[in-house]
């Protein structure tokens, strides 16, 4: 079935059935190919081979003009002879097309060329019977061999009746998804005085409208101006979108930097005009003689939104325009060698030179963005101390970026944790006894603090977020309750919504809410209401009730409600909230202030889940999300997501290297752009880093750092490469010095200086083999294994000299005493503790002040880092879903 007419066919919608009429056994495989465009008829295509044929069935030239509708087309059965349907192939998107169904008819419900068959009219008179179903891009049918679908002969079939139900009809319409527009501001007021070197013209308004995007500009002036500046002013930043010289080519130049225009941001535009050698006052006008002040704005904005024309007329107040940038107020000169082009007395080459080079031609957005994120990584050694946790169900950060983990101690969301109604089954387990938020450091991942207020107040935690005075609310989905809490782990909440273990949908009552934001600006909260309720809520920082509402779309004729909004996330620079749409596979954004629908992002990569969303203002706005497996729909790996709010572009995908994700259940974003993630069937938190950090910490924790000794600065860099899969394994011992930045000197302890033992005979060590085995096999394993180990006797001599001499220097003896090693020698001091493994930082820490940090990381047996022998109990239960309980009024 196809959309088809006379003009580009943009969206197919065809059936092909292929039919056999039983003679000479079944149809050949290859006996035909698909079309690939519109026919202009739709009677059955006879093959070569008489017996098998196929036919197609299309929509004939129809465009529905509403959302839901249901066209019907037929077509007589090509034979009166009983036939066979061995073989279906659909061609149609589920972009336009929700469903669609093959009747068999003894008669249509109509003669007509298609019909509306929704409501008042079937597809069949009588009687009609499905032979085949689509759906949401299922693949073609292929019936077993010998099996068909009997019509014609002596059966009743003797039309087919093709239904389709289009579903959204803007996909129809092959609308631009961006509409440009020209936002003008003007100034209509300005006297420039005779003489007088300086004149501003100011221009200043507050844009009140959907977001706009500015991708380019154009100044003007007559031939008084020096410069036009304009910028984007929020929260008292002043970004620039273009500054130009009015007597350079005024044509659109791009944007000097890519923002974003949202309402309540402040467009505000400057003219620097000269009076000098004018004899009477110069005003605005249309002559030449006189003067005007124009800063052009070309803009994108959402087709469903987009403003075609808009302007600004309002003179600029004095108490902004004295915090305008300084480059505003600065002419750009024009030579006259540009003039004289520019009145076309050059050539066309220097016109284009000087019109390409009047100003620097930026990226586009989406490139310069592409080229700033990094890929993720996961931290595979964070934290260094194992967290004593339970399901993590909420993250945090707080004002210091000290990571926040909200977790279930010993309780589990199962089963059985809920009845049909979403009423706690599981009260006699009493409260979680274990601090359910621990305070933890998010560069090593050890425990800062644990939060008391949350220890026997929750039974099933969820979502977690701090405000701006760095206390904490959160959720709790068998109390069906939102609480604040003080930061300084108070045993009272400071605030309670809801009532305890009482499921409901009005205003004072939430049924499984899931988490919570706020707006650092006003303080106000936002609730996303939850597993049962399909809903946001707003409310005052005090508790008070202010609004609420459901799902937005860019059709309002096509409202698709929440189905679990999971995670909120608050856009402090867009004034915006989002929400984490965890069943239908998608984020939905609000104006804060009022709820009204922004945009949706919905990608096939999220799989149909979900789970958690996140934000970051960099780079014009980074949306963060992790998904979830779908009990229904695509499969797809679990990963998070870094995504460009502007254009909806997936930037970046990552998932852990260590494990796999099973249950990612919130994600955050610290202010360095460390990522962290929760996952709730595992109980861990993965840490992700950007590839470059990754890769210099993976360098710096091979490396030793030795501070400034002597005057004497470096690095050694120790890199070993051991390959043990063989006993004529190679092993290689690299020894790297380069210049480190000095560092204080640090006073050494008064320790004496242990003497080394004395370097052990080569064949005392294991035998080194050549790297090839074509080199010469007369050579020497003792030179070779002698020649690999001179770099770390060098380095060791070295450290032994300058101790040496700074022992010596601080004595004030001509000589320094050697006495043994107690501990068997400096070499068994290097080897560790264990002796087994080398470790430099047992040579280098008896220095008094140095650091041993990154020693012990190089050590290959006796850890002093503590493990924690209990192991944690993984889970992969799901937080699982009830049937809906009786709808109530909200």
């Amino acid at each position: 079935f196809a959309s088809c007419n006379s003009s580009v066919i943009s969206f197919l919608f065809m059936l092909q059935i292929m039919m056999r009429i039983p003679m000479l056994g079944r149809y050949q495989e290859n006996a035909w190919s698909l079309p690939n465009e519109c026919p202009r008829t739709t009677q059955p295509v006879l093959l070569p081979n008489s017996n098998n044929f196929s036919m197609d069935i299309r929509m004939p030239g129809v465009i529905p003009t509403a959302s839901e509708s249901y066209l019907c087309v037929a077509i007589k059965v090509p034979t009166e002879r009983a036939s066979y349907i061995v073989d279906f192939m659909p061609h149609a998107s589920m972009d336009t097309a929700h469903h669609m169904l093959l009747y068999g008819c003894n008669s249509p419900a109509s003669t007509d060329s298609y019909w509306e068959c929704g409501i008042e009219r079937g597809p069949c008179r009588y009687d009609p019977k499905i032979i085949y179903a689509w759906a949401r891009n299922a693949p073609p049918t292929k019936l077993p061999k010998d099996v068909g679908f009997k019509v014609g002969g002596d059966t009743t079939i003797t039309h087919f009746v093709l239904q389709i139900h289009y579903g959204d009809v803007n996909a129809f319409r092959g609308e631009q998804p961006y509409i440009a527009g020209i936002y003008l501001m003007m100034s209509k007021n300005t006297r420039i005085l005779p003489g007088k070197r300086v004149t501003n013209a100011d221009i200043e308004c507050t844009y009140r409208f959907f977001p706009m995007y500015p991708f380019a500009f154009r100044t003007h002036t007559h031939q008084l101006g020096k410069v036009v500046s304009g910028y984007r002013v929020r929260d008292g930043q002043w970004t620039l979108i273009g500054r130009q010289s009015p007597q350079l080519p005024q044509a659109f130049y791009p944007a000097q930097n890519p923002v974003k225009v949202a309402y309540g941001d402040k467009l505000a535009a400057r003219c620097v005009f000269t009076g000098e050698g004018k004899t009477s006052v110069t005003t605005i006008g249309g002559t030449s003689e006189d003067e005007m002040c124009n800063f052009y704005i070309m803009y994108y904005m959402d087709s469903k939104h987009a403003i075609p024309y808009m302007n600004c007329v309002e003179d600029g107040k004095s108490d902004l325009f004295k915090y305008i940038p300084n480059e505003a107020n600065v002419p750009i000169p024009v030579s006259p060698d540009m003039m004289m082009t520019m009145q076309g007395h050059g050539h066309h080459t220097g016109r284009e030179q000087i019109y390409n080079s009047a100003l620097p031609q930026p990226k586009r957005e989406e490139e310069d963005v592409l080229d700033q994120v990094s890929h993720l990584e996961e931290m595979t050694d964070w934290p260094e101390v194992q967290l004593q946790l339970g399901q993590v169900s909420g993250l945090a950060l707080d004002s210091n970026d000290n990571l926040v983990i909200f977790h279930r101690g010993d309780h589990r969301w199962e089963v059985s944790s809920f009845d049909n109604q979403r009423v706690y089954q599981q009260r006699s387990l009493g409260p979680i006894q274990q601090s359910t938020i621990l305070v933890v450091d998010p560069v090593k991942g050890n425990v800062l603090r644990k939060v008391y207020a949350g220890k026997g107040l929750f039974y099933l935690p969820h979502g977690i977020s701090t405000d701006k005075n760095n206390d904490y609310w959160v959720t709790d989905v068998a109390l069906h309750q939102v609480f604040k809490l003080g930061t300084n782990g108070g045993n009272q909440p400071l605030v309670v919504l809801g009532q305890a273990f009482e499921p409901g949908s009005d205003r004072k009552h939430f049924c499984q809410p899931t988490d919570v934001a706020e707006d650092p600006l006003t303080g106000n909260i936002y609730v996303s209401d939850g597993y049962c309720n399909s809903r946001i809520l707003k409310f005052s920082p005090e508790g008070n009730y202010l609004m609420h509402w459901g799902a937005g779309s860019s059709d309002r004729r096509k409202r698709l409600p929440f189905k679990i909004p999971h995670s909120l996330t608050f856009l402090p620079d867009k004034r915006e909230l989002c929400v984490a749409d965890r069943e239908n596979g998608r984020i939905q954004c609000f104006l804060a202030e009022s709820g009204e629908f922004v945009k949706e992002i919905k990608k096939d990569e999220f799989g149909g889940e979900v789970f958690a969303v996140s934000y970051a203002p960099v780079h014009g706005g980074l949306i963060y999300a992790v998904n979830g497996e779908s009990g229904y729909g695509q499969s797809v790996p679990l990963k998070g997501f870094v995504i460009d709010y502007s254009t909806k572009q997936i930037l970046d995908s990552f998932s852990p290297d260590s494990q796999e994700f099973k249950m990612p259940h919130d994600i955050v974003v610290s202010n360095d752009g460390s990522v962290f993630v929760g996952d709730v069937a595992t109980d861990s938190v993965i840490k992700f880093v950007s590839s470059e950090k990754a890769e210099h910490r993976s360098v710096k924790k091979g490396g030793i750092e030795v501070q400034e000794i002597e005057g004497v600065t470096m690095c050694v860099c120790v890199f070993l490469t051991i390959n043990l899969l063989h006993p004529e394994s190679e092993t290689f011992v690299q020894t790297h010095l380069k210049p480190l930045h000095k560092l204080p000197v640090q006073t050494p302890d008064s320790g004496q200086l242990k003497v080394p033992e004395p370097p052990r005979k080569p064949e005392e060590n294991h035998k080194v083999e050549s790297v090839s085995k074509q080199s010469v096999q007369g050579t020497s394993a003792a030179i070779i294994t002698t020649l690999l180990l001179i770099p770390l006797v060098v380095v060791i001599a070295l450290g032994v000299f300058i101790r040496w001499r700074k022992t010596r220097m601080y004595r004030g003896r001509d000589e320094v005493k050697l006495e043994p090693s107690s501990s068997g020698g400096l070499l068994e001091k290097i080897r560790g503790k264990a002796g087994g493994g080398l470790n430099l930082g047992n040579f280098f820490a008896t220095h008094k002040g140095y650091s041993r940090k990154g020693f012990d990381r190089l050590s290959t047996e006796g850890s002093d880092q503590e493990k924690d022998d209990e192991d944690a109990t993984d889970s992969e239960n799901e937080e699982y879903i009830a049937p809906p309980p009786p709808s109530t009024s909200s």
